[in-house]
């Protein structure tokens, strides 16, 4: 499988790497042996980057992977967590804590559960809007120096943040969403993070299944889709249309809606890795052939026209979460 490089001076990932959230949380149930299973699979086709979130079913999604990594080279593979989201009892949004106690406090909650000594790549999972990000990456910055984190990483932030944590330590990538309808991040973030060396590890790739090829209207279910506002109504019928429009593009490449879409996103540059969050087999191995698609300038020009910024019809969250997203809420040029 193809290699990327995250960042100047980051780690070497596989081209694509494993989304491993919805194996734990906000998609549903999971089957436990499925999941395992999924990331077995992925490994014994290359793919080296893991990533998960220490609130990804309150540790459950950590331990999951402590499991599926028993009697695996842990030393080839790329553990990405994410920390510092707030959740009570009934898996409610309490906020976010990043203050450099709570940095050293989540991050040895994390390597127990996975069972590890180190963590490739930590990051906190948004902007905690009462600490200086400099305060965070500072303390990160402590670990990487004692040896318990490799690498720094940022997710939905702005270019300001980007900057002054840049400023503090090096960082490896931004973990954001980018997709085929989701290109905000190329007005400025990116254009920010590829001046500063800085990779993206992008995920909704598929817009949580939206552009899979294998939504349809008839789907029902009470997981975060169901009060996404891409899924809601009109706006789930002009989404979808978009769909039939990529899946005509598809066939003619010889490829899937998906693995087009996750392609798509591979093509935007080599500072870029997809992250594909399957959660079974069948699905895992549809993304493992995105790799193989060679996206010409035709095809390119192709999905421009069909799929334009701003096609999607509504936002990729709901309004009180965007509220609270950096990457969401910088003062734009």
């Amino acid at each position: 499988m193809e290699q990327r490089t995250l960042g100047a001076a980051g780690p070497v990932s596989s081209v694509i790497g494993l989304g491993c959230m919805g194996m734990s949380d906000f998609y549903g149930p999971a089957d436990q042996e499925e999941s395992i299973a999924t990331i077995h699979a992925a490994l014994d086709a290359g793919i080296t980057l893991l990533d998960t979130g220490d609130f990804y079913g309150m540790g459950h999604n950590e331990l999951l992977i402590r499991d599926a990594l028993r009697g695996r080279d842990r030393d080839g593979l790329l553990i990405s967590v994410k920390f510092g989201a707030l959740r009570d009892p009934q898996m409610g949004w309490n906020g976010y804590d990043s203050r450099p106690a709570a940095v050293k406090n989540f991050l040895t909650y994390s390597l127990r559960r996975l069972g590890v000594d180190h963590i490739d790549i930590y990051r906190p999972a948004r902007l905690d809007p009462s600490v200086p990000i400099e305060d965070t990456v500072g303390a990160m910055a402590d670990m990487v120096k004692a040896g318990y984190i490799r690498h720094i990483g940022l997710s939905e932030v702005g270019p300001e943040t980007i900057r002054r944590a840049a400023a503090v330590h090096p960082i490896s990538d931004l973990q954001i969403e980018y997709s085929l309808i989701s290109r905000g991040i190329e007005e400025a973030i990116l254009p920010t993070c590829r001046e500063l060396g800085i990779g993206v590890t992008a995920y909704g790739v598929l817009s949580r299944g939206l552009i899979s090829g294998h939504w349809s209207k008839d789907r029902t279910g009470q997981d975060f889709r169901s009060r996404s506002p891409r899924f809601q109504g009109e706006n789930l019928d002009r989404n979808l249309a978009l769909v039939e429009r990529l899946r005509d593009i598809a066939q003619r490449i010889g490829g899937s809606v998906a693995q087009v879409a996750i392609a798509w996103v591979a093509a935007q540059g080599r500072d870029i890795v997809p992250l594909v969050g399957a959660r079974r087999r069948d699905r895992l191995s549809e993304a493992l052939g995105a790799p193989d698609l060679t996206l010409s300038a035709e095809d390119l020009a192709q999905l421009a026209e069909a799929l334009p910024p701003g096609a999607a019809a509504g936002e990729r969250y709901p309004a009180a979460q965007l509220a609270h997203m950096d990457s969401e809420t910088y003062k734009k040029p």
